[in-house]
């Protein structure tokens, strides 16, 4: 009997004649995630609100927390100095952390201090050191990063690529052995400012969640890749992944007994499911970009992440210690100057950011047309002028590792 390939899931609401209405914290997740998506059918007119769905979050209707962008940080800071960490090392740490609750990456902000500190503690992340310059020719280096954390090993190498770009025009660093190397687009900044251009992709060749297209084994992680483009307003910051989700929300979805929005993985044969839990428990995948379908692009991106932070470092799927969590990433910094100049550059940025924002809106998206890290800049505004927002259950739980550590929790703004 000739196998025909397993069938995609119904989309939620496709076909049907009435929209399919979403519980509270779907309609949270439906308000978080631009473009939004419109399930229903493409007669049926575009409702508002709770008929929305996008990104999955876990949130409530609790407000979150609100803290002082200075105080959380030096808050972070004293929980890795207290759990053993070097003073230079917690104070990149932290900053990067805050960074990315400021521009909304909340599950890569200072939630993560939990399992950080827990790293620290059983020794997985290292105290203290530095790395080992495993070659350095100018234009390029590689470091091995011995375990140290990845905020850290990330901010410098690029402000070393930052001071070596003006000789050379484009420097490139590759890192192996870093721990953790948090939302990847909380480092664009400190790159975009200086009127360079950035980019950075990361790879955990110790770890599988994700099959090659076609597959049914893991074998690849989500790879996220991120670059800054500087502009003469907000820079451009592009951050995206290999695969239709991330390892973080899958786990997080699961432990909450939530589905994905559509079939975003799947089972340990092969067919599509909106389960996390086949990925969590049961040896299933997820799901390349592209998904089922077109997943072949998003293994495409994926084997370039995987190449050029393992292939270029040395240290790769060939050689990984399996169970250690060793993370392997590519940076490159390029100086416009050394090409038709930043002026010529930022002429074309801003032509291009602003041809997009006023493309005229599609029927079913919510409002106008936003460029990759709008939404980061207008939430860092917001946080600059009101707080940094904190998850209430991240929230509660550092509140415990402070009580244990001894530290004090910070005062709330709101």
């Amino acid at each position: 009997m000739e196998k025909t390939p397993p069938q995609p899931l119904p989309t939620r609401g496709r076909g049907l004649t009435q929209p399919v209405r979403r519980s509270p914290i779907e309609a949270e997740v439906c308000r978080e995630f631009s473009p939004p998506l419109w399930w229903g059918p493409k007669d049926a007119g575009r409702p508002e609100g709770d008929f929305l769905v996008s990104k999955p979050s876990i949130r409530t209707e609790k407000p979150m927390p609100l803290i002082e962008r200075a105080t959380l940080t030096d808050f972070a800071q004293n929980m890795l100095t207290r759990a053993g960490m070097e003073t230079d090392k917690a104070k990149a740490t932290a900053a990067i952390l805050v960074e990315g609750d400021m521009i909304g990456h909340e599950t890569h902000g200072v939630s993560l201090l939990h399992w950080y500190v827990e790293a620290l503690e059983d020794g997985s992340l290292a105290k203290t050191g530095s790395y080992e310059v495993v070659n350095d020719r100018g234009a390029a280096f590689v470091w091995d990063g011995k375990s140290l954390p990845g905020a850290w090993l990330l901010s410098e190498a690029l402000d070393q690529a930052c001071e070596r770009v003006g000789q050379y025009g484009v420097v490139t660093a590759v890192i192996r052995n870093c721990h953790h190397t948090c939302a990847l687009s909380a480092f664009m900044r400190q790159v975009t400012e200086r009127g360079l251009i950035v980019q950075i992709s990361v790879s955990h060749p110790a770890a599988s969640r994700v099959a090659p297209y076609g597959g049914t084994k893991p074998l690849l992680t989500p790879n996220p890749m991120a670059a800054g483009f500087p502009t003469s307003a907000d820079p451009i910051l592009i951050d995206v992944s290999a695969s239709i989700t991330t390892t973080t929300m899958t786990q997080t979805l699961a432990k909450a007994g939530q589905k994905f929005p559509e079939a975003w993985a799947f089972t340990a044969s092969g067919e599509p499911t909106d389960d996390p839990r086949e990925v969590t428990e049961r040896g299933g995948t997820m799901m390349p970009l592209g998904g089922q379908l077109k997943g072949h692009k998003g293994f495409g991106l994926a084997l370039i992440v995987e190449l050029l932070g393992q292939g270029l470092s040395g240290k790769g799927r060939a050689n990984a210690p399996a169970g250690v969590f060793s993370q392997s990433a590519f940076l490159q910094v390029i100086d416009p100057a050394f090409f038709a100049g930043l002026d010529a550059f930022t002429t074309q940025s801003d032509h291009l950011a602003e041809a997009c924002r006023s493309n005229p809106p599609a029927a079913w998206n919510n409002g106008p047309v936003r460029m990759p890290g709008d939404s980061a800049a207008r939430k860092r505004r917001a946080a600059l002028e009101k707080g940094v927002p904190v998850g209430d259950v991240a929230w509660e739980k550092l509140g415990r590792d402070a009580a244990r550590l001894g530290i004090d929790i910070p005062s709330v703004l709101a």
